[in-house]
Order: C-alpha cells, then sequence, then structure tokens
C-alpha cells in the first residue's frame, strides 16, 4: 500500500473498533491483549474489545496494509512467545490522520448545526 490519497479515501469511514485499534497503536507496538487494555482504558470502558473481535479485526487490518505484525520483541523475561507483536505502517498512520480529519470536521459541522456544544 501507499499513501495514495485515494487509497487512503477508499477505507474512510473507518469502523469505530478499527479506529480505535490504529489509536492505539498510534503510540507504540502492543500485543492483542494490551490494545484491548488500551482501548478500554482511553474509552473509559466504553468500549470493550472481544478476543473474536480484536483478532478479526487484525486480520482484515493487515490484509488492508494498515497494520503489521513487528519483529521485534521484548526481552525474554518480560515476554510470552505466544503473543504476536503489532504496528502501525505508515499506510494505517495516513488512514487514521485522515480519519481523524474526517471525524474533526463532522464535529464542526454539528456545532454549527447546534448538535454538539462548543463554537461552531
Amino acid at each position: 500500500m501507499t499513501n495514495d490519497p485515494n487509497e487512503v479515501a477508499a477505507l474512510l469511514p473507518l469502523q469505530p473498533v478499527t479506529f480505535h485499534i490504529l489509536l492505539a497503536l498510534a503510540e507504540e507496538e502492543r500485543h492483542g491483549y494490551a490494545i484491548i487494555q488500551d482501548v478500554g482504558a482511553r474509552t473509559g470502558g466504553e468500549v470493550r474489545l472481544s478476543a473474536g473481535t480484536l483478532y478479526r479485526s487484525i486480520q482484515r487490518m493487515q490484509e488492508q496494509g494498515l497494520i503489521e505484525e513487528s519483529r521485534r520483541r521484548p526481552a525474554a523475561d518480560q515476554d510470552d512467545e505466544r503473543r504476536r507483536y503489532y504496528l502501525l505502517t505508515p499506510f494505517g498512520d495516513a488512514v487514521a490522520r485522515a480519519e481523524a480529519r474526517r471525524l474533526t470536521q463532522l464535529v464542526r459541522l454539528a456545532r454549527a448545526s447546534g448538535f454538539a456544544p462548543g463554537k461552531a
């Protein structure tokens, strides 16, 4: 995948779970359970990913080129060999940024229409 604007736009709007996973991976590589924990913490428990939903999403996101499995591993004493670590690709970063811009514009429009608090 490239960062071609047409390829990025073709994936928008993102499913909320996809966006949450991209946000979780924006800061660092994470394994599945750490992604679930991050999403829960980031949303104050409002979004709870099941393992099935997470791993189906991860598979789809890998196929789309948004994320990939990391080749790096933590120190052996801090690792579980069964864990798979994932990272955001440059294409995934571009898609996440485009989705954030899209959502920002929606909030701007909602404010202008009086549906959301804050200045338009």
